[in-house]
């Protein structure tokens, strides 16, 4: 979850005032506050771009109608917070939804009102496809760091993982440099994502059984929950990894790893009644057996988590990130520990705030 102080956590169960911002960043460097009538940010894990955003605005002159215009607009970027209020004269404390690239501004141009959307940072990677080959080589880190700043020159990448050294890789022509970039997360069993602020991050997705709970959901006087249900599926649960790698133009001969389940407690243990149902991975930056087995261990652990999903709809909490493991209690009294995966948060007052969640598990 973004940082935030227990004063704001405290502050969504009670009665408050929302406050929003939104900036327009133009090519030209000047910065517009937009006042705005609603709009979201939606925020999904499953999804190449992570973050999206529209924003609706009454005023139709930010419709581009000249070539000026469209200068200023194309490239321009979107910086957008929610927070709380607190109405006693203290700064509102505001937490950041996202920078995003504005790709599109539509409306009536003579009464408005406007639409503008925009997907975050990691669009400009996508966009940028390769027009020739293109080779990485040297660490999962500054591989990663090579591709994303090829396409967004100074762009800040935050490492959160254990570096490791990868084979070379060449990407041929029209690849997707983002598609790149995961792939080679993927050899560290990590995941790359634009956060909130405009940063890259490179990280694992926390383990749900050894992470702290960062927000409680409670169906109690005084708490933010307003509705939920869970639901489980064997669909995308595997418990073998088989992790390979051949790189030719090294002259690496092929290498690879199989990681089972092995424990005979687990549900997915492999030689019980869920049976074999291993999953493949292949890269070229995998040039040892050691890497491999790196590799498909910690593939191993996400494949095997188990596919239980919930949809939580609560007050809305614009600090939560995808990962963040929540603390839920039903109606009913009985408690479960979930796994933020997608999310939607309101820019105007209203509406609840829906929580689709991955890895839920009862909580004693």
């Amino acid at each position: 979850m973004y940082p935030v102080s227990d004063r704001f956590l405290q502050a969504l169960a009670e009665a408050h005032t929302p406050v929003t911002l939104v900036e327009l960043f133009l090519t030209t460097g000047d910065v517009i506050e937009i006042p705005h009538t609603g709009g979201s940010v939606t925020v999904d894990r499953t999804q190449a771009i992570r973050r999206t955003c529209t924003i609706t605005v009454a005023d139709p002159t930010l419709i581009p109608r000249t070539p000026a215009d469209e200068l200023a607009t194309y490239g321009a970027r979107l910086r957008i917070s929610r927070g709380v209020d607190y109405g006693d004269g203290s700064p509102p404390e505001l937490v950041p939804l996202g920078v995003f690239r504005l790709d599109s501004v539509d409306g009536d141009v003579n009464e408005g009102p406007v639409t503008l959307s925009g997907k975050d940072l990691s669009a400009i990677i996508i966009d940028d496809k390769f027009t020739t080959p293109y080779r990485v080589a040297g660490t999962v880190v500054s591989a990663i760091t090579e591709l994303i700043q090829r396409s967004v020159p100074g762009a800040d990448v935050i490492n959160r993982i254990t570096n490791a050294t990868i084979g070379s890789r060449t990407f041929d022509v029209e690849a997707d440099p983002w598609a790149g970039v995961q792939e080679i997360a993927a050899a560290a069993g990590a995941e790359c994502y634009a956060s909130p602020d405009g940063e890259f991050i490179l990280a694992t997705l926390p383990d749900l059984l050894a992470a702290d709970p960062v927000w409680t959901i409670e169906a109690t006087e005084g708490g933010v929950y307003i509705s939920g249900n869970r639901a489980m599926t064997s669909d995308g649960v595997y418990n073998g990894v088989l992790a390979r790698g051949e790189n030719t133009s090294e002259n690496s001969p092929p290498v690879q790893y199989m990681a089972w389940d092995t424990d005979p407690n687990s549900p997915t243990y492999y030689n019980g009644p869920y049976g074999r149902r291993p999953q493949f991975h292949s890269s070229s930056t995998l040039t040892t057996t050691s890497a491999c087995k790196q590799a498909a261990d910690l593939l191993l652990a996400k494949a095997k988590a188990p596919n239980a999903s919930g949809d939580i709809a609560s007050l809305p909490n614009p600090a939560l990130e995808p990962g963040d493991v929540l603390r839920v209690m039903h109606e009913d009294g009985t408690r479960e520990l979930h796994q933020a995966a997608a999310f939607t948060v309101p820019l105007d007052l209203g509406g609840d705030f829906p929580i689709s969640t991955i890895s839920a598990k009862e909580d004693a």
